[in-house]
């Protein structure tokens, strides 16, 4: 059966289908969630919401060939909403290679996700949620803008604010390391 026919068969209340749904976009939901909250149990929480909100919602959704998109946009929306209640929360982030290298260089990789991490963190969270969907989940400007319900423009605009940011993260010099002195004493 397509996909239009088991949205329908959920829409009617069939928890089954509603379930064989939400199965295939399980893991890229909590990828996306976990990437715009860098807490995985918020993330767990997230995506928990959204999926309640689907299915709460489910009958209201006007275009059921737009599942995909409306159910990104929920779970997007859900990270903000707890980012929102949560503001001065610190939060770690978790981030898993894509694809490792032949040769593993872990403390080159542990210095980039570090980098990386602090990049992320310095960005407010719709400007981080572009970045996690569109270059960490690899979903194309459009379907980024969708997702999370806002204009492409927009979206453009927070990608480019973003990258703009975490490049100037990147490029900037170290802080020095005090020089120890006789005694044991920083200068």
């Amino acid at each position: 059966m397509d996909q239009r026919g088991i949205v329908e068969r959920a829409r009617r209340g069939d928890h089954d289908a509603f379930a064989s749904l939400v199965d295939v976009h399980l893991a890229r939901l909590d990828a996306a969630a976990r990437l715009i909250l860098r807490d995985p149990e918020l993330a767990r929480d997230a995506v928990q919401e959204a999926l309640i909100r689907a299915w709460r919602d489910l009958p209201g959704l006007r275009d059921p060939d737009r599942f995909d998109a409306w159910l990104h946009r929920l779970t997007v929306h859900a990270c903000l909403d707890l980012v929102r209640r949560r503001k001065r929360r610190v939060i770690e982030v978790e981030l898993s290679p894509i694809d490792s290298p032949a040769t593993y260089d872990v403390a080159g990789a542990l210095a980039d996700r570090q980098l990386l991490d602090q990049a992320l963190s310095g960005l407010a969270p719709g400007h981080r949620a572009v970045v996690a969907l569109h270059y960490l989940l690899g979903m194309p400007l459009p379907e980024v803008a969708a997702s999370l319900g806002i204009p492409l423009g927009t979206a453009k605009s927070r990608l480019h604010y973003a990258l703009g940011a975490m490049r100037t993260v990147v490029t900037a010099e170290p802080e020095p390391i005090p020089a120890a002195v006789a005694g044991g004493k920083l200068a």
